[in-house]
């Protein structure tokens, strides 16, 4: 057991070794630059069990789509396989969310309620309404089931528990 456990010591302070001092591998020039180099607005994607005619009718999004404005970029493309439509949507270089999308998601983070409309979109798309969990989980508050009540609320925001 001892054998064990010291290996794993050492493999570990070996791993730390290698960030902090820039062995050769994958990703070492990242570490002795000191720099992360800048991303651009990344691409959020949902696949939707619709096809592209059901996805925008009329070239109108659904509404929590549409209620993000110009300040995002969607694209619609097949999905692969023939398994419905991709819905792409990021946002637009420096452009800023409208005030309603962004308290939809209750922090400031636009890409959370880039992420909250994409899912309520692709919701309406496919069953026409936007599902909820049940609320309230119990009929009263008691401390063991707190922890359930706080990842639900926290799925609801970030999309996943």
């Amino acid at each position: 057991m001892r054998w064990l456990i010291g290996g794993a010591v050492a493999l570990a302070g070996g791993m730390v070794a290698r960030r902090l001092f820039g062995g050769a591998g994958r990703g070492s020039d990242h570490w002795q630059r000191g720099q992360a180099r800048p991303r651009g607005p990344r691409w959020h994607v949902a696949t939707v069990n619709r096809p592209a005619s059901d996805v925008a009718p009329g070239g109108q999004f659904p509404e929590p789509l549409a209620g993000l404005g110009d300040a995002v970029e969607v694209q619609v493309r097949p999905a692969a396989g023939d398994r419905g439509t991709e819905i792409a949507v990021r946002l637009r270089d420096g452009a800023r969310l409208p005030v309603a999308a962004a308290r939809r998601a209750t922090s400031r983070d636009p890409e959370q309620a880039i992420r909250a409309a994409l899912r309520e979109s692709k919701q309406l798309i496919e069953t026409s309404e936007v599902l909820h969990p049940d609320y309230p989980p119990t009929t009263e508050s008691t401390p063991l089931n707190k922890p359930l009540q706080m990842a639900t609320r926290q799925g609801r925001r970030e999309g996943r528990l």
